[in-house]
């Protein structure tokens, strides 16, 4: 290395040290300012309370004697800044814009205070309710434990004695317990047809020897299927199980009751091959299967399917039916005749909203516990209480039908809304007379399924002349 070269180089260095000594001690240790861990600053722990005083300082809030109070002058430094739009409500301005006017400052604060008391009063109501709504359910479970234990202690020991009475008829009206709910059901629907157990085995194998030796169907089967042989309908029931109460995910493949509704399902259309499948079958039996053991559900669900106005609908008796839907409009126009005229006008009739309400009892159309509610005066009333129970829902909603066309009657009707509340509808249920120029519902539904007859007769007797 050459002299003037040695003379830079120590010139250098020499420069480097005193650049380095000039900086402040914090800066010399070693560390990553932005994102890696800077070793913290040596000095003073300061005292809690003199924090506390610089803050006061810094957003005004020194007293009144105090010389750098920011309310005597204008603020001099801007270091203090902002956390919340409360501090913005209550911080004076900064220091480059003109102090806030006494009037102004107050105004803010005013509002501050009226948007505090805003916010507790909505607390409080929000406590008040959740407050309510607690008491409300402690006192249901309260009055469902109390329930259970009359239906279970008095009522089901001496069932053929009390059923008929006015105390237990006033107690099925508010709905039966959950606990109960399935004996009573299964006492009030009967057993008419004589199934036992060993007769669900039975089919039930019939069934699966069906399934083994049967092909997958394809999505044309339903089309194709031969109406002679109703058993081939079983194939139909691995589409449509899926469907039932999708929202519960129970009764997808996988699930818990998956295979027990594929079977009750599979030994009724053994049972009945004369009826086989119909879809809305699968509501009919996952409600008696949350409520019954398995043998008992489809006991239930073959009596409950045996009854008139089921069998009509599922064996698709189109004159029944229609007989049916006539008996309905009678009592339509008796409770709410302005609806009853809107429906005519807009050609709205009966089998569009219906069919689906009396295929799957409600229990597709409702709310599940509310459906169960309906299934509770059903199995008690029979069939009328179905009717009486539409009558209730056009009551219930009458006034937001008849301010709608054909298309928006039609859609609501046929999904009804998901939060009804039951105490209301069973309000308007109870309103709902079932007479009609002194006949009731059985004498109305007589005499047209006698003028059907004659008329029918009529007919034939023309045709043959």
């Amino acid at each position: 290395m050459t002299a003037p070269s040695l003379l830079l180089y120590i010139d250098r260095n020499l420069f480097a040290k005193k650049v380095k000594d000039s900086q402040p001690a914090e800066h010399k240790d070693p560390g990553w300012k932005l994102f890696g861990k800077v070793p913290p600053r040596e000095g003073p722990i300061k005292d809690p309370k003199k924090i506390q005083k610089e803050y006061e300082t810094k957003s005004g809030r020194a007293g009144p004697g105090d010389p750098t109070s920011p309310r005597q002058g204008v603020r001099k430094n801007l270091d203090f800044e902002p956390l919340s739009t409360t501090a913005l409500i209550l911080e004076d301005r900064p220091a480059n814009l003109p102090a806030k006017p006494a009037e102004e400052a107050q105004k803010h604060r005013q509002q501050y205070e009226e948007m505090v008391a805003q916010a507790k009063k909505r607390e409080l109501k929000e406590a008040q309710k959740r407050k309510k709504q607690l008491e409300d359910r402690c006192k249901l479970e309260e009055s469902i434990g109390t329930a259970a234990q009359i239906w279970n202690q008095e009522i089901l020991p001496n069932w053929s004695t009390m059923c008929t009475s006015r105390r237990v008829r006033d107690l099925w009206w508010q709905g039966i317990p959950p606990s109960v709910r399935g004996k009573v059901w299964s006492l009030a629907v009967g057993n008419e047809l004589n199934i036992t157990h060993e007769l669900y085995n039975i089919c039930l194998a019939r069934a699966k020897e069906k399934w083994r030796s049967t092909a997958v169907p394809s999505s044309e089967t339903e089309d194709v299927l031969d109406s002679s042989d109703r058993e081939s309908s079983l194939e139909l029931i691995k589409l449509d199980i899926s469907r039932t109460f999708p929202q519960l995910c129970i009764f997808q493949q996988g699930g818990p009751y998956y295979d027990v509704l594929h079977s009750i399902l599979g030994a009724y259309t053994c049972y009945r091959p004369d009826v086989g499948y119909v879809q809305g079958m699968s509501f009919i039996a996952a409600v008696l299967i949350l409520n019954l053991d398995t043998a008992d559900a489809f006991i239930a669900f073959a009596n409950l399917l045996n009854k008139p106005c089921q069998m009509a609908f599922f064996r698709v008796d189109h004159s029944l039916m229609l007989t049916y839907f006539a008996a309905f409009e009678v009592f339509f126009e008796e409770n709410l005749p302005k609806l009853f005229a809107h429906f005519k006008k807009n050609n709205l009739t009966p089998d569009i909203y219906l069919i689906d309400w009396i295929f799957t009892l409600y229990s597709k159309s409702l709310p599940l516990d509310l459906a169960c509610r309906v299934w509770d005066v059903f199995c008690r009333d029979g069939e009328e209480f179905l009717f009486c129970t539409a009558l209730g829902v056009l009551r219930l909603y009458q006034d937001v039908l008849t301010a709608m066309d054909f298309i928006h009657m039609a859609q609501f009707l046929t999904r009804l809304p998901d939060l009804i509340p039951p105490e209301q509808l069973f309000q308007h249920i109870a309103a709902v007379h079932m007479t009609s120029r002194n006949r009731k519902w059985a004498q109305v539904l007589q005499t047209l399924t006698e003028q059907k007859k004659s008329g029918a007769r009529l007919s034939g007797a023309e045709a043959l002349s």
